[in-house]
């Protein structure tokens, strides 16, 4: 038996031994590494893809362009390749640890369309077409490769967002303005997008923890780092400035039917219609990768068209996910001011083998002339890392707003941002923020800003106190003739918890001064302008005002607002003391809740005014002087993932698809503090942008009122009216001041704009690159008995002119109004044409009119 033992081991030594001797003659594994860049630029490439041909063994470089691959077997290249460049194929050594270093070139034949020919050329035909067939599998597909096809999914990710001054001339730089920001130019091969020549003007960068859960349906954002360029808030919102570029530059989701860019949607290539909008070829298959990819590339079957051209690589291993994609658009397309845009999307697989964005890279470069001359250009870079699909994590990560701002995120150190950033910043861009700083304190720059200041926004800084708005310093109207004010405000040098702002101004007609003051007291230290707001404000104004005027982003006193059709003689002179409180949140909510001590007096004739108060009491006519109302006044306002601008004057909303709800409620007391009314006023309001692919997008505003209690006509809801030649969007464009008040009134408002989807169509307008919008409105409302002045005598009448009414109730149905009009008329203008439908036995109605409208646009 002990024979037995020594014998066995022995053989088994024998066969151990014979064993690790062909182990050793066998094949040790290849081993490759390297560095990938770019051949122009030398910076590094990350997300390129690195097979060992002959196997279906490949990897990705990293993010700084590192690579590592190996494998056993029998083959002696390796391939490199990524969108946009030209593949690179190297011989290895076999068995051997080797460093492979690769400068890739782009590739600079981008397909514009693709003409088959066979002697003559053929028709492109949607039937029949196997690149037609091959996009309808990626169709059939998408709601398997979207991310929002798991049931958990998280990732960590960085954004990067540069704009840059473009295509500067080398005499450009050598004015001598610039003499002291020779520090700030950076160059660049002079064929990549933007030129040879930029000068970096803004930059900031996000690191985020991302989590999508699919039912209940949650996306949420934890901004765990954010560093932005800083402008002096004196002139530049950097917040808005921040919020405004994220809007032009959102996330491109090849998966969704649209992809919003640039405030418009562009219709997505695989877009459930796709195939009736673009034409489709097979123009490369890739069989030395695993999955095999199909090249599939696409143009616009309209050039002017709100669509993209490029390249898809659809992988062919029966899921049809998209692996890669090139997105550019064309130069005749109809998208103001944008002379070249370049997406690049990279996929990678996830643990359980389908696809998910791994990074983007968006360029736009904008310019007042599409072919020359300086510009814009604007990046937008991000990266995906650590994707973790199908964990659930505590439900209060996915709870509160979608995006939580953490609390140390602004403050995080270089150290911090160098270890966690996951790219390299370029050697210019890491000097941006440094060179920002260094240009706010030279003299010149700072007199440039406050000139733009003064022309822009209409205000000149004197350091802690700043004067304007400009525009308002002469008006004119038939009460007060003209009118010169003057006026300014505090500045955040004196205080970010302190505000106050007054003004002056004086009729030569009417011979009366008036006036403004108000105090405000930030109660987040913060400035009162910056979000989220958190106030209480004082104020006292003794002014004019036209009854039922409501402007958008303008003052009464503007010069350009004097202008008037039709009677311009409606003004009450008010005495208005306001008490507001003023509360926002992260999520968009936000509340106000005010006091309001308002007497009314009205312009009538001894000023040369036609509106006048006065009752029938006791079967005779009596003047009543003043309206007095004493209220509490409460609103509730939810604008979901709102985006805006905050100006020196006026909060301006980013359009976008989310609805913005407001409630009002207005609670009036008689015998209290002179009041001389008990009311309840509610008011809601809803408005939405529907985006409607090819076809534009239609801006929707609904709103409805009820006033329960007994009141004079002044406190009824008197509708907008608009008297200028400005086309107001919120208004009633040819309804005259005053002409309908109500007490219980519903309206609809509806403005689309189609983007140029005919105009595009008809040949030689199309090189207008022309807009065409339609608009309605309608307004329902009336007056209950008890608010009727004919059935209550100590009711105020409704004025007359000449001896006839001018202020109406809406017996004889709604009041409606339509325009047709054309948009992007020189890129800046729209031009109306407006009618009205009804109650046209009024007097001095305008049946027909032509307005205009200034708007800047993509």
């Amino acid at each position: 038996m002990e024979n037995n033992f020594f014998k066995n081991s022995f053989f088994l030594a024998i066969l151990f031994f014979a064993g690790f001797a062909q182990a050793s003659n066998a094949q040790s594994p290849t081993i490759i590494s390297g560095n990938i860049v770019d051949a122009k630029s030398k910076e590094s490439m990350p997300a390129v893809t690195i097979t060992l041909v002959g196997t279906t063994i490949g990897t990705s470089a990293d993010n700084n362009g590192h690579y590592t691959i190996s494998g056993n077997g029998d083959f002696s290249k390796v391939k490199f390749s990524f969108i946009g460049y030209r593949s690179v194929i190297k011989e290895v050594v076999p068995g051997q640890s080797q460093v492979v270093n690769i400068s890739m070139t782009e590739d600079e034949h981008l397909l514009k369309e693709v003409v088959v020919r066979s002697g003559k050329k053929i028709k492109y035909r949607n039937k029949g077409n196997p690149a037609v067939e091959l996009i309808r599998q990626v169709i059939a597909h998408k709601e398997s490769n979207r991310v929002e096809n798991y049931n958990y999914a998280e990732y960590h990710q960085y954004e990067k967002m540069i704009f840059a001054l473009s295509n500067l001339s080398d005499k450009f730089m050598q004015k001598g303005i610039f003499k002291n920001y020779q520090f700030l130019f950076r160059k660049q091969d002079s064929t990549d997008i933007g030129g040879q020549n930029l000068l970096p003007i803004y930059m900031e960068e996000k690191l985020s923890h991302n989590f999508f859960r699919k039912q209940p349906f949650v996306k949420k954002q934890y901004i765990e780092a954010s560093k932005q360029v800083k402008y002096d808030e004196n002139f530049v919102d950097n917040q808005g400035l921040s919020s405004f570029f994220n809007r032009m530059y959102q996330d491109i989701n090849i998966y969704d039917n649209n992809i919003s860019m640039l405030g418009n949607q562009l219709l997505s290539p695989i877009a459930d219609s796709s195939p009736g909008f673009y034409k489709f070829f097979i123009t490369d298959t890739l069989k030395d990768v695993s999955p095999n990819l199909i090249e599939l590339s696409f143009t616009p079957r309209n050039g002017t068209d709100l669509l993209f051209e490029g390249r898809l690589y659809v992988t062919m291993d029966g899921n049809y996910a998209v692996e890669k994609a090139v997105l550019s658009v064309n130069k005749n397309i109809n998208l103001n001011f944008v002379r070249q845009m370049q997406a690049i999307l990279a996929f990678e697989t996830a643990s359980d083998g389908r696809y998910h964005l791994n990074q983007s890279d968006l360029k736009i470069e904008f310019g007042l002339n599409k072919k020359k001359g300086g510009g814009i250009l604007g990046e937008r870079v991000v990266m995906l890392s650590d994707f973790i699909i199908n964990k659930p994590r505590p439900s209060v990560n996915y709870q509160g707003p979608a995006e939580v701002i953490m609390p140390d995120a602004e403050n995080k150190s270089d150290d911090y941002w160098t270890k966690n950033r996951p790219d390299t910043l370029k050697q210019a861009e890491s000097n941006v923020y440094k060179n920002i700083d260094s240009l706010q304190t030279i003299p010149s720059f700072r007199r440039t800003m406050d000139i733009a200041t003064l022309v822009l926004a209409g205000y000149k800084s004197f350091g802690k106190f700043e004067v304007g708005p400009l525009n308002t310093f002469y008006s004119f109207n038939p009460i007060e003739g003209f009118r010169l004010r003057l006026g300014g405000r505090t500045t955040t040098a004196l205080s970010k918890r302190y505000y106050s702002e007054v003004y002056g101004a004086y009729g030569f007609k009417d011979q009366k001064w008036k006036y403004f003051l108000s105090g405000t007291y930030s109660l987040n230290n913060k400035s009162i302008y910056a979000f989220p707001q958190s106030f209480v404000r004082v104020s006292y104004q003794h002014d004019t005002k036209i009854p039922g005027q409501e402007l958008q982003f303008v003052q009464e006193s503007n010069f350009l607002l004097s202008f008037k059709r039709g009677y311009n003689d409606i003004l009450t002179y008010n005495n208005v003391f306001k008490f507001d409180y003023v509360q926002e949140f992260l999520n968009h909510v936000s509340y106000q809740i005010g006091f309001k001590k308002w007497t009314q007096e009205a312009a009538g004739p001894d000023v040369g005014g036609a509106l006048y108060y006065q009752n029938s009491t006791g079967g005779s006519n009596n003047l009543v002087r003043y309206v007095k109302d004493v209220q509490l006044n409460f609103q509730l306002r939810f604008a979901p993932h709102e985006k805006f601008y905050q100006g020196k004057l006026y909060r301006t909303p980013i359009p976008d698809k989310y609805p913005v709800y407001t409630l009002r409620f207005q609670q009036g007391f008689k015998g209290v503090l002179g009041g001389q009314y008990r009311y309840e006023n509610f008011t809601g309001n809803i408005t939405k942008r529907f985006y409607l692919s090819q076809l534009g997008y239609a801006d929707v505003s609904t709103e409805g009122g009820y006033i329960a209690g007994k009141v004079p006509f002044p406190l009824l809801d008197i509708a907008h009216a608009n008297q200028s030649y400005a086309l107001q969007i919120q208004s009633y464009n040819l309804m005259n001041f005053q002409e309908f008040v109500s007490d219980h009134y519903a309206a609809i408002n509806i403005d689309q704009n189609f983007n140029g989807f005919i105009f595009n169509k008809i040949p030689f307008l199309e090189k207008l690159k022309l807009r065409e919008i339609v608009s309605y409105k309608i307004l329902w409302g009336g007056i209950r008995d008890q608010n009727d002045p004919a059935k209550h005598p100590d009711l105020l009448t409704f004025p007359l002119r000449n001896g006839a009414p001018f202020t109406y109730a809406l017996n004889d149905g709604p009041y409606q109004e339509g325009s047709i009009g054309i948009g992007n008329i020189f890129k800046v203008l729209r031009l109306d044409y407006v009618t009205r439908f009804n109650y046209l036995n009024h007097p001095e109605v305008a049946r027909h009119g032509i307005r205009v409208f200034v708007l800047l646009q993509f």
